[in-house]
C-alpha cells in the first residue's frame, strides 16, 4: 500500500480546518494556544515593568490609568 506523503502546511490546514469543526473557533484557539512557544525573560521584563512595587501599588496605578482614560473621552 502506497500512501502520498502530504506537505506539512496542508496537514495542519486541515488539522485546524477539524479542529474548527468540532471544538469551535475559541476553544481551538485554546488548544492551540498551548503548544506556542513563548519567549524573552519573565523575570527580567517582570523586574524592569514593576521593580519593588507591591501589588496594591500596581493596583492603584491601574485604578488610576483607567479613570484618568475614561475622563478624557
Amino acid at each position: 500500500m502506497v500512501v502520498e506523503t502530504k506537505p506539512l502546511a496542508e496537514i495542519t490546514h486541515e488539522a485546524i480546518k477539524i479542529l474548527y469543526q468540532k471544538l469551535g473557533i475559541v476553544n481551538t484557539v485554546r488548544f492551540l494556544g498551548q503548544f506556542t512557544v513563548g519567549y524573552g525573560n519573565y523575570l527580567e521584563e517582570r523586574e524592569a515593568l514593576f521593580g519593588d512595587l507591591t501589588l496594591d501599588e500596581i493596583i492603584s496605578e491601574i485604578k488610576q490609568s483607567r479613570s484618568e482614560g475614561s475622563s478624557s473621552e
